[in-house]
């Protein structure tokens, strides 16, 4: 994905657009949505961010796509990623609002470790400015991938999580 980084001021409609996409995900797959979690900056409330849902699914295998793939395609997602070399992860888009749909197994420690990281950033304040202000001196550069951005802030993720 190419283009600049575009943060949005928080939105209060962030949660409530993330209830919507968990209800569509779960009305698709039933049992075989073990867990769905709002993840990302958008779930942290008072955060900018890329005013996209980031959720992470947990599905009993996320290698066997047949299981849960024809699925969330019918609910208009779209496959864009397979990292079978990364916890067998898959990423699809949805859209209105743009979401980011990662897909992972049980015990994924990728799931964990989102999930923590939200948590410690809902509970610091100083923390979470920390990460705010490291987004915007971030996104003000020129960015050939946008996931040279997300690499980019790596380390900063890294020491707040070893806070939470």
């Amino acid at each position: 994905e190419r283009g600049p980084v575009v943060l949005a001021d928080p939105d209060p409609r962030w949660p409530a657009q993330f209830e919507r996409e968990a209800e569509k995900i779960r009305g698709a797959l039933g049992a075989t949505a073990l867990a769905v979690e709002h993840v990302g900056s958008t779930s942290v409330p008072g955060l900018t961010a890329k005013p996209i849902i980031d959720i992470a699914l947990v599905v009993p295998d996320s290698a066997d796509e047949a299981a849960y793939m024809p699925a969330l395609e019918a609910a208009g997602y779209v496959l864009r990623i397979r990292s079978p070399q990364w916890e067998e992860h898959r990423m699809l888009k949805g859209s209105d609002p743009e979401v980011n749909l990662h897909v992972f197994s049980p015990g994924s420690a990728e799931v964990e470790r989102m999930t923590r990281f939200r948590e410690r950033l809902r509970a610091d304040a100083a923390d979470r400015e920390r990460y705010a202000a490291e987004k915007r001196a971030l996104a003000a550069r020129e960015w050939e991938y946008v996931q040279d951005y997300a690499d980019a802030k790596a380390d900063l993720v890294e020491d707040i999580l070893t806070r939470a």
